[in-house]
């Protein structure tokens, strides 16, 4: 049978047959679609710009862009940045610049553009500033990080949100609608396809499809759907935005004191295939961040949570870890030493390379001693108190207070002894 006709014959897929056929079927994304919203605005104006569409899998990205396009009467140019190079958008110009002479717009729709390296998206500039084509590029990833800023100043970009369950839901009865009958799940197995799906609208049309093969006739329970289906992979990339956002989630919660919090984030990091020694890292930064002298042991948890894990790995290395996370999150909390750090850095820079005073310079030789190093130099050990109480900043510099510890955990006793050791000082002046 010729390739042709079997393709001809093939069913068409389900998530196509369900695609939306206007803007007003689009599900989840009203704060862009509706009235107020900027596509909704565009079309109102009858007046579309470039754009940008950052969203996740499976949230209708490539939908909106061929509706848009027939909504303003612009001929629909898709791309994909996997499968194309220079030649491919040489033709594409080409046919849009002829395309327009003869007086038809084209709207260019380029999936996956960060995939296209910078001098490829620059590329698109002169034809976009022209108006030879109305640019449309769909992205997963942040475009801040992705599309250079050429580019980006030249479209507007909307961020699309994944499905939440009231979509996913609407989704699943239009599903059942397709295919003339209801699935075999009653509500607490319907949730349990809402978070395999996690948010991908596709994923859920394709879940629901292997669902309608099943011979069962009562409802299939959520532990064997586990098991007939297949979960989507958690949207995680160790390189891309989603890395930074949920470390940064975990850092935190765990500042905020919130243990049940971080421990989530732990886990979600760990479920989408982040190393532990990368989480394990930036907890020993968070414990000299974040606690310091509040609790001093909690460098020394975090330091031996990492090297637990480098004994064990994993998963059995993984809990010495989570130990270390509710470890934080409960200790006491201070960036005094931090902040600490950065006045006395500042102040470095702020007064240049004076010298240290000379009663506190060593004098290992003759001409040394002769000349003042070392003298009047008052051994601490020896004084009243073990405090001689004298000058160690360098000579034409006032004394700075950089460490302000707060009154929680361990630095109140620091507390106590700084104002101790003032008093010694003030008076011994």
């Amino acid at each position: 049978m010729p390739a042709e006709l079997f393709a001809s014959l093939a069913p068409t897929p389900l998530a196509e047959r369900l695609r939306p056929k206007s803007l007003g079927e689009i599900l989840g994304q009203d704060h862009l679609l509706g009235p107020e919203g900027p596509l909704g605005r565009m079309l109102e104006a009858r007046k579309l710009g470039s754009l940008i569409l950052w969203g996740p899998p499976g949230c209708g990205k490539t939908t909106i862009a061929r509706l848009l396009a027939e909504s303003v009467d612009l001929h629909f140019e898709p791309l994909s940045a996997v499968f194309s190079g220079v030649a491919d958008l040489r033709r594409v110009f080409e046919a849009a610049r002829q395309r327009r002479k003869d007086g038809k717009g084209t709207l260019l729709f380029v999936d996956e553009i960060h995939r296209f390296n910078r001098a490829q998206q620059d590329g698109f500039l002169p034809y976009v500033e022209d108006g030879t084509v109305t640019l449309i590029g769909a992205t997963t990833e942040n475009p801040s990080f992705e599309l250079n800023a050429a580019l980006l100043s030249r479209c507007q970009v909307l961020v699309l949100r994944r499905l939440d369950d009231a979509a996913l839901s609407t989704l699943l009865a239009r599903v059942e609608e397709a295919i003339g009958r209801k699935l075999p799940v009653d509500e607490e197995g319907r949730q349990a396809l809402f978070a395999m799906a996690d948010g991908d609208g596709r994923y859920m049309i394709g879940l629901a499809e292997q669902l309608a093969q099943l011979k069962d006739k009562g409802p299939v329970p959520p532990a064997r759907l586990a098991t007939l289906l297949q979960k989507r992979a958690p949207l995680y990339d160790k390189g891309q935005e989603a890395h930074y956002n949920l470390i940064s989630a975990l850092h935190k919660s765990l500042r905020g004191s919130d243990v049940d919090a971080a421990l989530y984030w732990f886990a979600r990091m760990l479920d989408g295939g982040e190393d532990p020694k990368y989480i394990a890292r930036r907890l020993v930064r968070f414990a000299v961040e974040d606690i310091g002298m509040a609790d001093p042991q909690a460098l020394t948890q975090t330091l031996a949570a990492w090297e637990t894990y480098d004994r064990l790995g994993s998963p059995e290395g993984e809990l010495a870890i989570a130990q270390a996370v509710i470890y934080l999150g409960t200790a006491p909390k201070s960036n005094a030493g931090y902040v600490a750090f950065g006045a006395a850095k500042r102040a470095a820079k702020t007064h240049g390379s004076l010298t240290p005073p000379m009663h506190i310079l060593n004098a290992p030789t003759k001409l040394m001693k002769e000349i003042g190093y070392g003298k009047g130099y008052e051994y601490d050990h020896n004084a009243a108190d073990g405090f001689s109480g004298q000058n160690y900043f360098p000579d034409g510099m006032d004394r700075e207070e950089f460490y302000q510890p707060v009154e929680r955990g361990f630095e109140r006793e620091i507390v106590k002894r700084l104002e101790y050791w003032k008093k010694l000082r003030d008076r011994k002046r």
